[in-house]
Formats: C-alpha cells, structure tokens, sequence
C-alpha cells in the first residue's frame, strides 16, 4: 500500500464521475477549504479539505479557477505544493461526495448536540471501553471521553499529553481500535498509517473523506464522512476562520461500515 495506490483510486472515480460539472467557487480559509461545483442540470455540490498550514504569498492560479472543468482539479491531487492538493482533495470530495452518492445518503446520521464535531467518538465510545485505542488528529474537548475510554492521541503538532507523529510505528500495530483523521491524505501520511493500523478496527474520518467503498482495499472498516447540510452558512463560517464551528447546522456526521 502507497499513497500513490489511494490518489489512483480517487483520481480514477473522481474522472468516471465528473461528468460535466465545473467550478464555480473555490475559498481557501485559515481552517478549511471549500470547493463549490456546478452540474449541467442546475445543482451543486461542495466539498472540503483541511487548509494547508502554510500557504505561500504567491500562488499562481488564484483567481482563474472558476469555470475550469473539475476533472482538471481534481488531477491537482498528485501536485507537489500544498495548497493545490488541497483544492484537489476538495474537488475530488466535491465530485463525489454529492447527492448523487448513495453510500452517503445511505450512512447513518450522527447527531451530538453541543459537541458535534465530535459525533463519531460519542457514537463508538460504548465499544472502546477496555480497548487500545488510538486516534490520529488533535479533537478540541476530545479529552471529555477520557471518563469512557482511554486513548492516545497523535499529533502532528502535539500539545499536553498528545504523542508526536514519530510514535505511530510503536502505538497503531498495539491498537485494537485506530481513529484516523481523513487530512492525513492531504499531508501524505495516510498509506503509512493505514500499514500500521492493519491488525485494529480502523475508522477514517473528517470533513477531507471521500465515501468512496473502495476504501476497504485499504484495511478501513468504518467511514465517517460530512454531508453538507447548509452551503452558504458553510462558506459564511470558513471564511470567517471557523474551525469546529461547521459541525451541526452547516455539515453533519454520518457512519457506515465497509463489511
């Protein structure tokens, strides 16, 4: 398994499905980035992808990217900087995570009033007690379910009783359970933490997730993907620097498994 093998898989549903649809917003906030499509029978579509963490001064092609086909952006998946893989992802997502996408429409919607964002640990903590567990990805107020599972957390940027990314190799392969935050394909660590998590009931997770099924050819047994709910509150709060702030009215959780 490669991070060549995955943008493959994605590169080629991403094509299959892109039909005629093409650009028509793109917003690259402080948090996230959204990609907004137009389809041939009027409707649109969006998807995200976690913001790079530095973004240059200069960047060539902004402000020409409306209009263009989305198969051409989504081939930004392979690209070398992180700001166009970014938009790549997003289109990618945008493309298929639509209402056409009957994997999506059929998941199960997760609902976590005052913490949405963190749905998925809510809706899989009754199975974690007395488990190994590991999660990929830093969760604001994830430390509320300390009380029902223990976990360690692995952060590219760790704080207070987080692990640095060098300690997946030794965690992942001891966990019974790994929670995989889905900007792990935007930074290109995905393919190695899917490797480490081969033996653990693995879930992949967050707003960056294609829900494609093909991602049980990559060891992954749960996806948690968004749908977005309210579009223009989506755009409204990533241009404003939200974070968090998306979950509940303006995309929501759903949960399904790859039998």
């Amino acid at each position: 398994m490669n991070n060549i093998a995955i943008h493959a898989m994605l590169q080629s549903k991403a094509m299959e499905q892109a039909g005629d649809a093409h650009i028509t917003r793109v917003l690259m906030g402080i948090n996230w980035t959204v990609v907004e499509l137009g389809w041939g029978d009027g409707s649109c579509s969006q998807g995200l992808c976690f913001s790079p963490v530095a973004i240059p001064r200069h960047i060539p092609w902004a402000g020409s990217l409306r209009g263009r086909h989305a198969s051409e952006l989504a081939g930004w998946l392979t690209m070398d900087d992180s700001a166009s893989v970014t938009v790549g992802i997003a289109t990618c997502n945008a493309i298929l995570n639509g209402p056409h996408n009957s994997l999506l429409q059929s998941a199960t919607e997760l609902l976590m009033p005052g913490q949405p964002h963190l749905a998925v640990f809510s809706h899989f903590a009754p199975q974690l007690a007395g488990k190994k567990v590991a999660i990929i990805g830093r969760y604001p107020q994830l430390d509320s379910f300390r009380e029902q599972f223990s976990f360690d957390c692995i952060e590219k940027r760790p704080g207070p009783g987080d692990h640095p990314e060098e300690a997946a190799g030794t965690l992942l392969p001891e966990a019974d359970w790994v929670f995989i935050t889905a900007s792990a394909l935007a930074n290109g660590t995905l393919a190695r933490l899917l490797q480490w998590s081969a033996n653990a009931t693995t879930v992949l997770m967050g707003p960056t997730l294609p829900c494609v099924a093909e991602w049980r050819n990559f060891g992954v047994d749960y996806l948690a993907p968004v749908q977005v709910h309210a579009p223009g509150l989506l755009f409204d709060i990533v241009a404003e620097a939200g974070g968090t702030l998306i979950f509940g009215n303006a995309v929501g959780y759903r949960v399904l498994p790859l039998a």
